[in-house]
């Protein structure tokens, strides 16, 4: 897998639970770190201010008849 090297180092205790974590879930000591980066780095949450929470009861009004086709326009007010 191409990609960036990233080197760091860790206390003796950092090093002692990333390797207890890697031996326990079966993975090497490269997969618990990416683990632990993907985790921390990527929004794993919903945002409630999103459009699409608020089209739904309009849409079961039968107000859009095209929004199946113009989706991205009436929740975002763009087309494709």
């Amino acid at each position: 897998m191409p990609g960036k090297v990233v080197q760091t180092q860790l206390s003796d205790t950092e090093y002692a639970l990333l390797a207890s974590f890697a031996e326990k879930h079966k993975m090497t000591i490269k997969e618990a770190a990416r683990m632990a980066i993907r985790k921390l780095a990527m929004k794993d949450e919903v945002d409630p201010n999103d459009p699409i929470f608020k089209i739904l009861p309009l849409a079961r009004k039968g107000r859009f008849k095209d929004g199946s086709e113009r989706l991205d326009f009436y929740l975002y007010g763009w087309d494709k």
